[in-house]
């Protein structure tokens, strides 16, 4: 698990920065309906983003990132990966995952990641559309942000924590690594450089594939925190936490006015 069931973000509030949040259902490619969660901004600054949540699907961890990020002025979606085999619903926090994981497939999630992003450009108003997407995952989203950016979704960015860039995974999603031809965005990597999962070889040879395929990347490593950092509870991680925070804004403002200026 990449964090404990009372994990948060480590994202202070803004008051009055989100307009509206809640629950909603969108459709997969194949038919499946699946629960996802919307957080719209006041003050909508053009972006938008899906986040792909760990192996936990749509815990509340992610519903409150969706709302910081609204209330940083970008349009969010979390989506949930289990309708499938686990049913829709909260599933709170005893839910076994286990089970479920492997039996999701890079088919159905890349159709899942399809219809997130649709749902982001289908916001009402042609005022508050976003014009820049982005993802973002943590571990097992983490390496589907990577993904992501394969699928011609006409994306600004990818943003991957600690996603798995190398080697097979327990649901046969391919490695990131061995797509980078096929990555069609720049991508921002987070780590933790006391991982004791993806060391920095693992990171190194992702980076190195990026490097092959001419992939612009921004690869940054955390020294002393470990996998799942990004997490409120963890005070002796702030300053990582915060550090991380500040790139990740910094990355989708960066990437959101180049796609306006192109």
């Amino acid at each position: 698990m990449c964090f404990d069931t009372d994990s948060r973000p480590p994202i202070a509030p803004i008051a009055g920065g989100a307009l509206d949040a809640g629950r909603i259902t969108l459709t997969s490619e194949d038919g499946t309906d699946f629960d996802a969660f919307r957080a719209t901004p006041a003050k909508p600054t053009g972006a938008g983003i899906l986040i792909l949540p760990d192996i936990r699907g749509l815990h509340a961890y992610y519903e409150e990132l969706a709302l910081r990020y609204a209330e940083n002025g970008i349009d969010a979606i979390a989506i949930d990966y289990f309708a499938r085999t686990a049913g829709r619903g909260d599933r709170g926090d005893g839910f076994d995952y286990a089970p479920h994981v492997p039996q999701t497939t890079w088919e159905a999630l890349a159709g899942d990641i399809r219809a997130g992003i649709a749902a982001l450009r289908a916001t009402d108003g042609a005022d508050r559309a976003p014009t820049s997407l982005f993802t973002t995952g943590f571990c097992m989203g983490g390496r589907l942000a990577f993904l992501s950016a394969t699928l011609t979704l006409g994306l600004a960015g990818a943003i991957g924590f600690y996603g798995w860039p190398t080697g097979p995974s327990r649901n046969g999603t391919p490695a990131p690594a061995d797509l980078a031809p096929m990555i069609g965005c720049p991508l921002l990597e987070i780590w933790g450089g006391a991982d004791q999962g993806i060391s920095s070889s693992v990171v190194d040879e992702f980076d190195r594939a990026l490097d092959a395929a001419g992939v612009e990347h921004r690869s940054i490593t955390y020294p002393g925190a470990p996998h799942s950092f990004f997490d409120k509870k963890a005070d002796q991680f702030a300053d990582a936490s915060a550090a991380a925070w500040t790139e990740t804004l910094a990355f989708i403002r960066e990437q959101s006015v180049r796609g306006a200026g192109a």
